[in-house]
């Protein structure tokens, strides 16, 4: 048996990363004659990280700007996306119809809370599950998030993408919610929660006093771009805020990113603290994402899937979510209290928040930890219920 491995894999999103590692345990202890690869936008991380044999998704990665006069400029772009779109086109039919199975580990692949274009994944993705309907291959989207998707071109790729897969299971009720308002999603479909939580949890450092603050690149969603740089330069002003309260408190400071483009944010909020209580060290995996957060006695993650492993570790979280994801994880723990929409963010807020949630940390982490327990168990079924759709002929 050949199962194909698709999306925004090894690009140097941790949270991506996570729902593959969680995937690949799965079919290798489930599948384990079974002939692995995968389509991704960075092949050689999977490569090197995981030995999964990875091909290159999107033709146009890494290609270098058009230059020239305005006109020429958008000639060439223009070109491109039309001759990226049609070879890419064929690349993912050729790599599909290779394979019995291709799955879609996870992610927020239905969702546009992040820019996107609609000639990247959702091209993509459309292609990778018509190609699927076609050959007659079982395409399954596993625990994966979505939304309702306000513009035209991405909303019809996506639902498409998703409509045509033989396996559809959703992260939280919001997620699936959102695929019936776009008829993305079948009676049969199911909530499963994120795969992150069935990852083992490794031997972690004792906590210490340090409080975890996750920083993200945040430039809005699609209808932003305009507005892009100032939506970054004032989220960044109040994540600055509210780690100098943090200081002043006498608290230490790790900062976190859940994705290499986020690196470059953390860098700017450490050198206008330029405090030797805040610490960050660099790292891309999922390991060493889980150590760093085993030091700290709190979690303030903004990135989606820097709340979801605070939460994963029994750590009191609040989460500044930039989608409806956020709300929905806390829902699904308990704690949905401690929270906050990042287009309202209030840094004086915030620490009002870290100040109550220590005053409620054993209530917290019993309810977390109670949690926990429930979303394993499910997840369990989830991964039966995959075998049972993709390799003991239920249809």
């Amino acid at each position: 048996m050949r199962i194909g491995l698709f999306g925004r894999l090894g690009s140097g999103n941790i949270g991506n990363d996570a729902t593959l590692e969680a995937v690949l345990a799965y079919l290798k202890a489930e599948r384990p004659d079974a002939v692995l690869d995968s389509l991704c936008s960075g092949p050689e991380r999977v490569t090197e990280r995981y030995g999964v044999p990875a091909a290159q998704l999107g033709w146009l990665a890494g290609s270098q700007p058009a230059r020239g006069p305005k006109p020429i400029r958008l000639a060439v772009s223009l070109g491109r996306i039309v001759a990226g779109s049609v070879i890419d086109t064929w690349r993912i039919m050729s790599w599909v119809r290779r394979h019995d199975v291709v799955v879609i580990p996870g992610m927020g692949v239905l969702e546009t809370t992040l820019p996107q274009r609609p000639w990247e994944l959702p091209w993509s993705q459309f292609v990778m599950s018509l190609s699927g309907k076609l050959f007659g291959v079982k395409v399954a989207f596993v625990s994966v998030g979505a939304n309702v998707i306000r513009e035209r071109v991405n909303g019809w790729l996506l639902s498409r993408s998703a409509r045509l897969a033989y396996y559809r299971s959703f992260r939280d009720e919001q997620s699936l919610g959102a695929a019936q308002k776009m008829r993305m999603a079948g009676l049969s479909d199911q909530v499963y929660p994120d795969l992150v939580f069935a990852l083992p949890t490794l031997p972690i450092a004792p906590a210490g006093d340090s409080v975890g603050v996750g920083v993200m690149a945040f430039p809005g969603g699609d209808e932003d771009r305009a507005h892009a740089e100032q939506i970054q330069e004032e989220y960044t002003a109040k994540m600055t805020q509210f780690v100098e309260r943090l200081l002043a408190d006498g608290r230490r400071v790790r900062l976190l990113i859940g994705d290499e483009a986020d690196e470059a944010v953390v860098l700017d909020v450490q050198s206008r603290v330029q405090s030797a209580h805040v610490v960050y060290e660099p790292f891309t995996s999922t390991d060493e994402l889980m150590n760093q957060l085993g030091t700290v006695d709190t979690v303030i993650g903004t990135r989606f899937h820097t709340v979801l492993f605070g939460l994963k570790l029994g750590k009191p979280t609040i989460a500044i979510g930039y989608g409806r994801k956020h709300l929905a994880v806390m829902e699904q723990f308990g704690v949905e209290e401690w929270f906050q929409d990042i287009r309202e963010l209030d840094a004086e807020r915030l620490y009002k928040q870290f100040a109550a949630l220590q005053g409620e940390r054993v209530r917290v982490v019993g309810t977390i930890d109670e949690r926990l327990r429930m979303v394993r168990g499910r997840l369990d079924e989830q991964f039966a219920d995959l075998t049972a759709v993709l390799f003991g002929g239920r249809s």
